[in-house]
């Protein structure tokens, strides 16, 4: 048993060589979204950030999302085709993101608005941190909807048949992706928000989230087809599991110094 892959535009409108895609809402929506959420908890919770330093943080967190994701991109998954057709590189409506080379931009974004305005960094990682799944679900729709990304060749009764997978029943890894590093870790990370505890100790939420996109990401590449330019890396790991790995390492890290600091 399985699915045919649903006649889905990827193209929501078009209007002369104006095309709107699924793909370029789901990040507006979800820069959006993620921007009122945490506006009002900057208010509900006080946090000490004025208006305009909030519209400099999602300037600057949209500048880390769209620069470290096709930067990551071209370096980890562009195998050698940049080099030849260095004009691409700029393309991005072509298509070619890098979840991992996206949060790593805005890992460096904030680290640059923290410092403009002298906030804690952990402080403002663990704000941004909140709203982030709230991208990733849309992003993964978006990637389903575009027929990519998609899973393995399986035979459990949900499987899809996409059009570029060879019309075989293949796991909907992007669903699969969109419910646990998209709405699991929002319910997580936002129900460990709501603890006084956590808000007073910087670093646990921004922690969590590596560590539960780390673990959630490594498990789901085992559903999900390699990319097909860069395929196996040893064995049976995948790229996504190989950079997502010091992501888990490091949420481990600040979630370590930040309960050790608790403790003191």
């Amino acid at each position: 048993m399985y699915f045919d892959f649903p006649d889905i535009s990827p193209v929501i409108f078009s209007i002369g060589p104006f095309a709107l895609r699924w793909y370029a809402m789901a990040y507006l929506a979800g820069i959006v979204i993620a921007w009122l959420l945490t506006s009002r908890n900057i208010k509900k919770y006080n946090l000490g950030i004025s208006t305009e330093q909030l519209d400099d943080l999602v300037f600057y967190t949209t500048l880390g999302i769209i620069l470290g994701g096709r930067l990551g991109y071209v370096i980890c998954y562009g195998d050698g085709y940049f080099w030849h057709y260095p004009a691409e590189i700029f393309a991005v409506w072509h298509g070619g993101m890098s979840f991992h080379g996206g949060i790593t931009g805005v890992i460096i974004a904030l680290y640059c608005f923290a410092h403009k305005y002298k906030f804690s960094y952990l402080k403002i990682t663990d704000l941004v941190a909140l709203h982030v799944p709230i991208g990733i679900f849309l992003g993964r729709l978006a990637n389903f909807v575009n027929g990519e990304l998609w899973g393995r060749i399986t035979t459990v009764p949900w499987a899809v048949k996409f059009p570029d997978g060879g019309y075989l029943p293949r796991h909907p890894s992007q669903l699969y992706e969109a419910m646990t590093e998209g709405v699991l870790m929002f319910i997580i990370l936002n129900l460990l928000w709501r603890k006084e505890f956590v808000r007073s100790h910087t670093g646990i939420i921004s922690a969590v989230f590596l560590i539960i996109y780390g673990l959630s990401r490594i498990s789901m590449e085992f559903f999900r087809e390699p990319d097909r330019q860069i395929g196996y890396i040893a064995g049976s790991v995948t790229m996504g599991q190989i950079l997502s790995l010091p992501f888990l390492i490091l949420g481990i890290y600040i979630l370590h110094r930040s309960l050790k600091k608790r403790e003191d």
